[in-house]
């Protein structure tokens, strides 16, 4: 039996900062999912990721925080195994949201479009 789980995305208390649901295909073999498409994304509002600038993956032990930063850059964040708490900041001066934080858990399937000026962080 196959499952699909629908392309979803949520905004948040911060501007531009959006909750995302992959789109994800699983059957007696495992679990696809899209970490990125385009046309879902430009179908859903959101900005277009392309072409890259930097593909990070961070594997980190139990219970790590990674800090607080913020880049002049989208950033979209996922989680490939595991959970994690992340936390959000909006830094942009002169933002309609400036200063408001916003806290996700988030679990396979789960990702976070962070826009420029958006400090975010995590624990594992």
């Amino acid at each position: 039996m196959t499952e699909v789980i629908e392309f979803g995305a949520s905004p948040t208390a911060i501007d531009g900062l959006w909750h995302i649901r992959m789109k994800q295909i699983t059957d007696e073999r495992g679990t696809v999912r899209e970490f990125y498409r385009e046309s879902a994304f430009r179908d859903a509002g959101l900005p277009s990721l392309g072409p890259w600038l930097q593909v990070n993956v961070t594997e980190s032990r139990h219970g790590t925080i990674r800090g607080l930063h913020g880049e002049d850059m989208f950033k979209l964040v996922g989680i490939a195994e595991g959970e994690a708490f992340g936390a959000y900041v909006d830094a942009r001066r002169g933002s309609p949201t400036f200063g408001t934080v916003v806290t996700l858990a988030l679990d396979k399937g789960s990702q976070v479009l962070v826009p420029r000026g958006v400090c975010n962080g995590f624990q594992s």
